[in-house]
This record gives structure tokens, C-alpha cells and sequence, in this order.
């Protein structure tokens, strides 16, 4: 019987969202420290938090060593929303409006860099746990992840910005590498097996393993945001067209769409995101139904995600059968799924 990836999220995130909350200040300035606070205790599903502890687990560590470090990657996740809700300039995030839109731009900038310094002390205090040269190992991992982050970050906004549709799969999938694939499936379970002593041909396997399960992710999340039931996806329907985020829907439109509906998408996305309407969004929502985008982006999530579960099976086979390892292997039928 397949775990319900979903509890065991659950399960994870009740031993570290206490480990993260002692790190996240009830002191004066009280304004700012309120909204430092705000997107942690909005929740979440904590999927890159729990990898951590699944993947220690998994390969034969004690999960309990890195519940800190799980801590730390997601108050990683927060600082990373805030700034990211501010770059998309988007409006909602878990049901909510996003921070800068409550308390304008510099507010919540100011509020995600404090909770990326408070990162870096959870990281630093990992000592306690981990010893010197553990935690060194671990605070090069994360600088190396959220570098490489940044840097598919840079690549999708020029993309944005240069106002181009000329975007292939590849390209697409060269962001999806450097973002989605390292910092929500390969970084997070590197991470995990670090503490828990993997070797390094052992960490190679979860590069080849985390990449089309990142792809398969990402995938799903893009879809989600055409195509999700708005009460339960907790943020705006549409939102990435409003943004003018390329995605492999969007790929998939402008090959297959005449010249004349390609030029008025063109215009679309030319807009700046309060010159668009919720009539362009339909346009080009419709459009994708008509010619098979959306089913195409569906098609190919389930082909990642079936690669990921090959490699897992096939390549993971010295991993311990247990709830862990099983908690790995639902984790990727999860991201095809899920429906928030």
C-alpha cells in the first residue's frame, strides 16, 4: 500500500516547524518581527523540509540530527517566497496576499533578508548537532544550492523581461534544472544523506534521479496555476500569464498555434501584468485547450515522473526498504497528483 505522502509531510513538519519557530524573534521592533514571522506560520506543505528527514533516514542516518537542518531549508523556502512574490509581483500566496502587498516592497524585503540571516544562524548552530566538519559540509551544500538557484532565477526573469516567446523545451527545462530540480528534490535529499554519510557516488545518483523528478514537479506546479480550484490552491488562477512566465504550456501554445493567434499572445505577454485582463487570460487559457497544451503538459509530467521512478527503483535498490524509503518513492507520485 503507497504511504499518503501528504501525512507523512504532515508528520515531518510537527518536529520542524517547533525547531524553526525558537529561531524566529518575539521581540520589538514587533512590527517587523510580525512580519518576518508571517509567511512561516502560514504553513505549507514542507515537501523540501521533509525530503531532508526522509532522505537521512532513507540512507541509514538518524532523522533527528537533521531536523535543524531541515529548520533552515525552509526558512529558506519563506525568504525565497517573499523575494520571489515581489519579482512575479504577484498577489496571493497560501490564501493570503502576498507580504509586499500588505506592507508594500521595502517592508517585506527588509523582512525576507532577516529570515535568510536567521538561515544562516540555524545553519551555524548545527554545530551542536553536527560537529565542525559536518556542518561545514552542510553550509557549502546549501551556498552552492541557493547560488545555482539564484542563477535559474536571473535566467527566467530575462526571459520575462526581454518580452520573447522564442523559448524551446530546452530552454525551459534549463530553468527548471537549475531552480526547481536542485533546490526542491536534489538539494534537500543531498542534504539528508550528507548527515547521513552517503557516499559520493551515492550523491551522484540523486542528481540523475532529482532531475526529472524536478521536472515533473515543476510541471504540475505550472499547471496547477491554469487549471487548480481557486479555494484550494491558495493562490490566484492564471497568476503565471499575468506574470508572463514561461512555461512548457506556453512552449507547447506558440509551436502549434496559427500565425495570427501567436501575434495576439505575443501581445499578451508583451503587456505589463496591470495592462492585462482576465479576458487575455481566458485568450490564452483557451487557446491551450484547443490545441492540447495543458493535456501536453499532463503527458509529459507523468513521463518524468515515471523516469524518477525507474531510476528510483532500479538504481536505489542498496537504500533499506521502510517507511522512509517508501516515503521517497510516494513523494514522486505526489507531484503528478497533487491538486494544491
Amino acid at each position: 500500500m503507497t504511504l499518503d505522502i501528504m501525512k507523512v509531510l504532515e508528520g515531518k513538519k510537527a518536529v520542524i516547524w517547533p525547531e524553526l519557530k525558537r529561531y524566529l524573534p518575539d521581540k520589538e521592533p514587533k512590527f517587523h518581527y510580525a512580519l518576518v514571522r508571517d509567511y512561516p506560520e502560514r504553513g505549507g506543505k514542507y515537501l523540501r523540509a521533509g525530503l531532508i528527514l526522509l532522505s537521512c533516514e532513507a540512507f541509514g542516518g538518524n532523522p533527528d540530527k537533521a531536523v535543524r537542518t531541515a529548520a533552515a531549508m525552509e526558512a529558506s523556502q519563506n525568504w525565497i517566497l517573499i523575494h520571489d512574490d515581489i519579482q512575479d509581483h504577484s498577489d496571493e500566496r497560501r490564501g493570503k496576499p502576498c507580504l509586499h502587498k500588505m506592507v508594500g516592497i521595502e517592508q517585506a524585503l527588509n523582512a525576507g533578508d532577516a529570515l535568510q540571516i536567521i538561515m544562516w544562524k540555524i545553519l551555524v548552530d548545527n554545530r551542536e548537532i553536527l560537529g565542525e566538519k559536518l556542518t561545514f559540509d552542510i553550509l557549502n551544500e546549501f551556498y552552492k544550492m541557493l547560488l545555482t538557484t539564484a542563477e535559474g532565477q536571473s535566467i527566467e526573469m530575462t526571459w520575462t523581461d526581454d518580452k520573447t516567446l522564442s523559448m524551446t523545451e530546452a530552454d525551459y527545462y534549463k530553468i527548471v534544472d537549475t531552480k526547481t530540480g536542485l533546490y526542491t528534490i536534489i538539494g534537500p535529499m543531498r542534504l539528508g544523506a550528507i548527515i547521513a554519510g552517503a557516499r559520493p557516488e551515492q550523491l551522484k545518483l540523486l542528481d540523475e534521479f532529482g532531475l526529472p523528478f524536478g521536472r515533473a514537479f515543476q510541471i504540475q506546479d505550472d499547471l496547477l496555476n491554469l487549471t487548480a480550484d481557486v479555494k484550494k490552491y491558495g493562490k490566484e488562477i492564471g497568476g503565471d500569464i499575468l506574470e508572463g512566465k514561461r512555461t512548457l504550456m506556453l512552449v507547447h501554445l506558440i509551436s502549434h498555434c496559427s500565425q495570427d493567434e501567436r501575434e495576439l499572445v505575443k501581445a499578451i505577454y508583451g503587456k505589463a501584468r496591470e495592462e492585462k485582463s482576465q479576458k487575455d487570460v481566458q485568450y490564452v487559457l483557451d487557446l491551450m485547450k484547443k490545441y492540447g497544451s495543458l493535456e501536453y503538459g499532463k503527458k509529459k509530467s507523468f513521463e518524468f515522473a515515471a523516469q524518477a521512478q525507474r531510476i528510483f527503483d532500479t538504481r536505489f535498490s542498496f537504500l533499506k526498504e521502510g517507511p522512509a524509503k517508501e516515503g521517497l518513492r510516494a513523494a514522486v507520485d505526489f507531484v503528478v497528483k497533487r491538486e494544491l
